[in-house]
């Protein structure tokens, strides 16, 4: 089930509303989220619903274990217990046959194939509870003795498929003692359709153009064609998860949570640094804490500190998915990175504002390409194509393909919607009777364009599914 459905808007979220305020016991609350929350995941693929389970109660126990144990090699085997467990399950399921076929090609052998479905979400969930165990190790957190705590803390339905990553740190005084109110219930509302906006008014749009350019006869296609699509998907795969990360914000809001920005206008970075404290706020951080710093950060020998990038960084990728596509996309990242911490970030200090952020975007637009694509002579096709000038028929290819053609001036709206002029104005006039008016007209307005617009199609994809 996903968010922008009808099933989810018209009969998931009614039904889970009602019974949440109906019943106001906090414990009570806690499990009708739990159990709706399982009810949710268990939409497309019921069997899943049981290693998630598994997850929980594995994970609860040793969590309770290492908090008893006092001798420090006793906790320090039992977190190592912990997390190979939970790496296991994710690299079985999501990286097994990525492994057998490498092992196969490099070996010349004819280890069959695992086929098994990717477990939606398991990254996002996975990460989650591997932050917990570590916490509870660190004594950062307190443990969670109650299960069905632990368990709607992981399962919560809002964030379960597409993060942002929530911390436990973030939400465990909320577990306990949130307070669910009106107002926070309609900023909650109001966000949930922002996010629902921009992944159907704008993000599916965006998908029309990639996806139809892309998975056409790309040889035929010439520089402009090919720019557009990589534009399209530029803003495809950020109104895509940002619009995710907004509905969840604004849900786990009427529930009486505050899960922390996912993403901060990545679009008007002016330095790939820059970008990266903007994009996918909680998967950076999650990596900067639990992997970066413990390999010791920027506070050991220079090599030692460009190794620590470097494996950040492939990993960063390969989380993204299990193909090399992925891990070329994170080790670009972590070298361009290297460069401009070494160099270049001096350097772009001094260019006007201007150059720096048509750098940033010029490299951005590059990694969704390499992102986009796991045929590698494919990638160096486009990329070839975007950078050398060839003609194409744009009338054919562009204007006569009806879907591409109407969805082009969508990008305008991405554009408008991409930088922070609309929040800067809400700024301006939000102590004005008139604005809190023309806000609610227009949040209606965007309601009833992405209830149509779901009518009119049935062109619903969600990247980060893969995930």
């Amino acid at each position: 089930m996903v968010f922008s459905s009808f099933a989810f808007l018209f009969v998931f979220l009614p039904l889970v509303l009602v019974t949440y305020f109906v019943v106001k016991n906090r414990t009570y609350r806690n499990i009708v989220l739990f159990l709706f929350s399982l009810v949710f995941y268990a939409w497309g693929e019921p069997i899943y619903v049981l290693l998630m389970l598994f997850s929980i109660v594995i994970n609860y126990f040793l969590a309770l274990i290492i908090d008893k144990k006092e001798k420090k090699y006793q906790r320090k085997w039992l977190l190592i217990l912990a997390i190979i467990i939970n790496l296991s399950i994710i690299g079985f399921f999501k990286y097994g046959d990525f492994f057998i076929n490498n092992i196969n090609m490099l070996f010349h052998s004819s280890i069959p194939n695992l086929n098994l479905g990717l477990p939606i979400g398991i990254s996002f969930y996975t990460f989650q509870i591997l932050s917990y165990v570590i916490d509870v190790y660190t004594k950062k957190v307190k443990v969670q003795k109650n299960i069905i705590y632990l368990g709607t803390y992981v399962a919560l339905f809002p964030q379960l498929i597409a993060g942002p990553i929530v911390r436990y740190e973030t939400i465990a005084e909320e577990l306990e003692n949130r307070k669910e109110n009106l107002t926070e219930f309609i900023d909650g509302i109001r966000r949930f359709i922002i996010g629902l906006g921009k992944k159907v008014v704008i993000a599916n749009q965006m998908a029309i153009i990639a996806d139809n350019i892309y998975g056409g006869d790309l040889a035929s296609y010439g520089t402009i064609v090919l720019w557009i699509a990589a534009i399209a998907y530029t803003f495809q795969i950020y109104f895509d998860f940002s619009g995710y990360s907004d509905m969840a914000i604004g849900l786990g809001k009427v529930f009486g949570f505050h899960f922390l920005e996912n993403f901060n206008y990545p679009y008007i970075a002016n330095s790939i640094t820059d970008f990266w404290r903007r994009w996918h706020i909680s998967l950076s951080t999650w990596f900067r804490d639990y992997v970066y710093i413990p390999l010791g950060g920027n506070r050991v020998s220079k090599a030692k500190w460009l190794r620590n990038i470097l494996i950040v960084w492939m990993l960063t990728g390969f989380w993204h998915g299990a193909s090399w596509n992925f891990v070329v996309w994170g080790l670009y990242y972590g070298i361009l990175l290297i460069i401009e911490k070494l160099f270049l970030g001096k350097a772009l200090e001094k260019l006007p504002k201007i150059i720096r952020h048509i750098y940033t975007l010029l490299i951005v637009i590059i990694g969704w390409v390499i992102f986009r694509m796991e045929d590698f002579s494919q990638i160096t096709l486009v990329l070839s194509k975007m950078f050398t000038f060839q003609t194409s028929d744009l009338w054919n290819q562009i204007v006569y393909n009806f879907d591409v053609f109407s969805a082009i001036p969508y990008i305008f709206i991405a554009i408008i919607a991409s930088i922070p002029l609309i929040k800067h104005i809400s700024e301006k006039y939000e102590n004005k009777t008139s604005y809190h008016l023309v806000r609610n007209i227009a949040t209606l307005g965007i309601l009833i364009l992405s209830i149509c617009l779901l009518l009119s199609s049935t062109y619903n994809p969600f990247i980060y599914f893969r995930f």
